[in-house]
């Protein structure tokens, strides 16, 4: 699977873009600009939207991806 598909099949399951993503990761404090903060380590947000979004690893590791500058 590519990369581009599992941004698509996460937008599907939860209904947020990843650019969504990237701004609820902001909200939480998890990112700074368009990268992950110093210090903020995959398990968090891994932890962050398997709780919240039910994404599984796979995914969630996708948008960790994407969180860290990730776009193709």
């Amino acid at each position: 699977m590519s990369f581009q598909s599992y941004l698509d099949n996460i937008e599907k399951k939860t209904g947020n873009s990843p650019s969504d993503f990237q701004k609820l990761a902001a909200a939480k404090n998890f990112t700074e600009g368009d990268k992950v903060k110093a210090g903020v380590k995959a398990g968090e947000i891994v932890a962050w939207l398997k709780e919240d979004y039910d994404l599984g690893h796979g995914h969630a590791m996708a948008i960790y991806a994407y969180l860290n500058g990730k776009r193709s």
